[in-house]
């Protein structure tokens, strides 16, 4: 059982083309493990085991005959409860959507459905995946796996948590402020954040092509780096839907020169100091890189420390100061809403901003991006903290008398504004026993680099390790 709980996707996957095991072992598998660890998790909040089994049969069926639907034929994976699927009830984690189902697939959905993934089921998240922790008034919370009086993270944290127990070897979350980056951090998992313009964000549920939504992109979670590799190629590309997207070429993280790569690393951002565990695992990272051949240096962006503070102005901006909120919940029939989604509206309303403000903030926006790209000039890739901290107990990230609000996460956010890509991997261990991942930025549309890099930190450090859930 544990060899195919605990494989990767991409063995799974060849395992089940080369007949050496069946679609429907491995979809079991996972469901057997979902009703052992879920009721300590709460992660998986809808749970599809007939039709993952029915689909598992048809893809055993039709490899018998000789067709391979794709590269993930007959492999289970996991969707975060805000992406849009087909006969299956997608909340958003918000009461006005708790019965609302879907009619067809989003398009990175339907994309890894023809590459021949089997949905297990939808992974919990913060209402309207506003928040750091994954908690909503539908479901309720999700906990940890590696310490159940601690949260998974937020927003795609019950796909994270479901992933490190070995209840799914692969999933989708997005991420529009480290809502994939964080999670994997807390979990001990990677994730990876694509370049913006790589991956549609089409039927995300009550998505909108509004300012904030430029800083949303839909990215791959998994144990191995390799599986996001794996998954990348499968959901990128135009859809004629997304606006934003761009037709361009992805590269190969299998042809990364290594030892070519010129590397930044800073531990603090300004904003909030690390703990010194975190700090000394970005340090150990980066020293093992640099024996392995790789240039690295000290340095770090002018200006990340004003990251929070353009993040915060665009949010309370695009929000219309909370009241776009509001409207929408009032528009989907959601009468009570969740403490910490008050609490953002209200801080919203308090930085709210004029449209002659919100011109002002398009220009610094605009120059936090321009002065971002002249320090990477001079690099390949940054290699920094995901989070200020490891795990936090729960409603920690809301309590201003332990974290001021939001400022450990600014360490992700900087990459959402600049649009960037960026993967985590775990690379070490908190004094408590919690995961710890640094982060692995590169260029815009160097998804491979990043991608690359981080397969060699986990080659270094071991990634993801079993919790003992």
């Amino acid at each position: 059982m544990d060899e195919l709980i605990y494989a990767s996707a991409t063995e799974l996957a060849r395992a089940i083309r080369a007949k050496e095991i069946s679609s429907e072992e491995v979809v079991e598998a996972y469901l057997d493990r979902i009703e052992k660890v879920n009721p300590k998790l709460n992660a998986v909040v809808q749970l599809t085991a007939n039709a993952a089994r029915a689909q598992a049969r048809e893809a055993d069926t039709a490899l018998a005959r000789g067709q391979i639907k794709g590269p993930l034929h007959g492999v289970p994976i996991t969707v975060k409860d805000n992406m849009e699927t087909a006969g299956v009830i997608c909340t958003a984690g918000t009461k006005g959507h708790a019965s609302f189902v879907p009619k067809q697939d989003g398009t990175v959905v339907a994309r890894m459905r023809a590459a021949g993934a089997i949905i297990l089921g939808k992974t919990n998240l913060p209402e309207l995946a506003l928040a750091f922790e994954t908690d909503n008034l539908v479901y309720g919370r999700t906990n940890n796996p590696y310490d159940q009086s601690r949260t998974p993270g937020g927003s795609s944290g019950g796909e994270a948590a479901i992933i490190a127990a070995g209840g799914s070897p692969l999933g989708l979350g997005n991420d529009y402020g480290g809502s994939v980056r964080l999670p994997s951090h807390f979990c001990g998992i990677a994730g990876l954040k694509p370049t913006a313009g790589r991956v549609p964000r089409t039927d995300l549920s009550m998505f909108s092509y509004s300012p904030r939504d430029m800083l949303l992109h839909v990215g791959p979670m998994a144990r191995f780096v390799e599986d996001l590799i794996l998954t990348l190629p499968i959901i990128v590309g135009v859809d004629w839907r997304d606006p934003s997207v761009v037709p361009m070429p992805l590269g190969d993280p299998k042809k990364v020169d290594f030892k070519s790569l010129r590397a930044a690393y800073y531990t603090s951002n300004g904003i909030v100091p690390p703990t010194p565990e975190t700090a000394r695992v970005v340090e150990k990272t980066v020293e093992a890189l640099s024996d392995e051949g790789m240039a690295v240096e000290e340095d770090s962006p002018k200006g990340i420390n004003e990251t929070l503070n353009v993040m915060n102005e665009i949010l309370a901006s695009s929000l219309d100061g909370g009241s776009g909120l509001k409207k929408l919940f009032q528009m989907i029939g959601t009468t009570e809403i969740h403490p910490w989604i008050q609490g953002t509206m209200k801080l919203c309303h308090d930085i709210a901003a004029s449209t002659h403000h919100f011109a002002g903030l398009m220009l610094r926006w605009g120059g936090f991006c321009s002065s971002m790209l002249s320090f990477i000039e001079k690099y390949d890739v940054i290699i920094c903290p995901v989070c200020a901290v490891p795990a936090l107990p729960h409603g920690a990230s809301y309590d201003p008398e332990k974290v001021p609000i939001w400022a450990p996460f600014s360490y992700t956010m900087t990459y959402n504004i600049t649009g960037w890509p960026a993967a985590v991997v775990r690379a070490g261990i908190s004094p408590e026993g919690l995961p710890i991942g640094v982060q692995v930025v590169a260029r815009p549309w160097r998804d491979d680099v990043a991608l690359a890099v981080a397969q060699h930190i986990e080659s270094i450090t071991g990634g993801w390790q079993r919790p003992t859930l």
